[in-house]
């Protein structure tokens, strides 16, 4: 009888020949990133109008509005915008890049194990981007907009005028923060997969991991109370969610190292 013979690597390259294919995948990846930017630069108006929004929806009535106090402060958040969304629109082509990078080297058992997260990545990073654009600024905008005072019984109104630059910083970093935390599940998932966690380790480390999301959420969200709970309580559930995920990955066989896949890969004699 024949044994199974483990699929080999597509090809074994040199340390030069990977340098030049990373700087070639960097290229291909930095060219569409900075054409998706140049592209959404002209569409930097409909982009503001997009983020702009829950606030507006905040701030209803007349002569409300955003200032700029320097002279070269809104064409620059038009390029952060710009960048903003270059960065959305050319991450499945990085992702893609970096698969391509990597794959060629990879056995049959870890493409099978890498490649799902890959695909898990773009689409959980939009789920948070969304959870925090539809959920949680909606909520914390209404909570700082309540603090002003239009109609004082005595001494002057107190009215909320923003920087436009302030605004949209805050608000794309909470999208890049909300998205990247929702990349837990992946990264504690892929740590289980290749043997460097274990369900029963996350579930003895919960009381401290409780703790750090926590932290997490009070450097990431606004000052405010309510944000940090909408973050640290989805965070949560997706740490929950990974035990389950690293504890169904411990009954399938975890990647092995690649001496003992080299060396059963090996036909008998």
């Amino acid at each position: 009888m024949t044994a199974t013979v483990e699929e080999k690597p597509e090809k074994s390259m040199s340390l030069l020949e990977h340098l030049v294919e990373l700087r070639r995948r960097l290229l291909i990846s930095m060219l569409f990133f900075a054409v998706a930017t140049c592209a959404c630069y002209f569409f930097a108006a409909d982009i503001y109008g997009f983020l702009v929004r829950p606030l507006a929806h905040v701030l209803e009535g007349e002569n409300r509005r955003l200032i700029y106090t320097g002279l070269g402060e809104a064409f620059i958040t038009y390029l952060k915008l710009a960048c903003f969304a270059g960065g959305f629109l050319s991450f499945p082509v990085i992702a893609s890049q970096l698969w391509f990078f990597v794959a060629p080297g990879l056995y049959r058992n870890e493409k099978s194990v890498f490649l799902p997260f890959l695909i898990a990545t773009p689409v959980l990073f939009l789920t948070g981007a969304a959870f925090v654009y539809y959920l949680v600024i909606p909520v914390a905008w209404k909570f700082f907009a309540g603090f002003e005072n239009l109609a004082p019984t005595s001494g002057l109104p107190i009215q909320l005028e923003a920087r436009v630059s302030e605004y949209l910083s805050l608000i794309m970093t909470m999208i890049f923060a909300f998205g990247f935390c929702f990349q837990m599940p992946v990264l504690l998932t892929l740590l289980g997969r290749v043997g460097i966690i274990s369900s029963a380790w996350l579930a003895d480390k919960r009381r401290y991991m409780i703790v750090a999301i926590f932290i997490v959420a009070a450097v990431l969200t606004p000052p405010d109370i309510l944000s940090q709970f909408m973050l640290a309580v989805p965070m949560m559930g997706l740490y929950e969610i990974s035990v389950v995920l690293v504890r169904m990955g411990e009954k399938k066989p975890k990647v092995t190292a690649r001496a003992e896949t080299a060396a059963s890969s090996t036909p008998p004699q």
